[in-house]
């Protein structure tokens, strides 16, 4: 069974995530993007073990532990898709710019795209390209405990930026409406920063996302 706990860490208050599989205790960290001694604290609380880590996208809040959490602990990466290349190697640029400690850039063991699973003990993640936020955020999908990692793809009652470079909003919808929504209303999210929801709520709700706010 799959198991999850979410560690907000940076001053933007990003949802990094624990996923494990309670049969093996092995699990991944989704989207380390600082304060490891925090996230390390969780790991060891829970008892897993960790086997590699899973990126969304490259935005530094997101992605800026990478580097150190893998070199630390010798964990492959995998994710994202490799569209976000350019933004992993601003990593160290945009740390400056933000007043984050000293960032690094990383290239992950596995560029993931649609279609492609990710594995962590016994469970099997799909993945699913979502454009708009970035060129190459992906989304990490459980269909048996029906809980999505989305990132900043989606939130509750908004949705992911679209004014960074190579961001499009008429791709993010479409990632959305078409690779999200139809996975269910009682699809559980994990969004990049706030708190969760369903895919229902939002279909409903959401003033970007919604039914009523594309005219469908």
């Amino acid at each position: 069974m799959l198991k999850a706990a979410i560690i907000p860490v940076t001053p933007f208050a990003q949802n990094c995530s624990l996923l494990w599989c309670d049969e093996t205790m092995k699990g991944a960290i989704v989207d380390p993007g600082g304060d490891l001694d925090q996230v390390l604290g969780v790991i060891a609380k829970q008892g897993v073990t960790l086997e590699k880590i899973l990126v969304t996208h490259g935005h530094l809040d997101h992605a800026g532990a990478v580097a150190d959490l893998r070199d630390r602990l010798k964990l492959p990466v995998e994710g994202p898709h490799e569209a976000d290349r350019f933004w992993i190697e601003k990593l160290p640029a945009h740390g400056l710019q933000f007043g984050f400690p000293p960032l690094r850039e990383f290239t992950p063991d596995r560029w993931l795209r649609q279609g492609d699973t990710a594995t962590v003990g016994k469970l099997v993640f799909e993945v699913l390209h979502c454009p708009g936020h970035t060129p190459g955020h992906i989304v990490f999908f459980h269909r048996p405990a029906k809980l999505a990692v989305v990132g900043d793809v989606l939130f509750k009652g908004s949705i992911g930026r679209t004014d960074f470079p190579r961001g499009d909003h008429a791709a993010l919808i479409s990632s959305i409406r078409e690779r999200l929504f139809p996975l269910g209303d009682d699809v559980r999210f994990i969004p990049g920063h706030g708190p969760m929801s369903t895919f229902g709520w939002e279909r409903k709700t959401n003033p970007y996302a919604s039914d009523l706010a594309v005219g469908a």
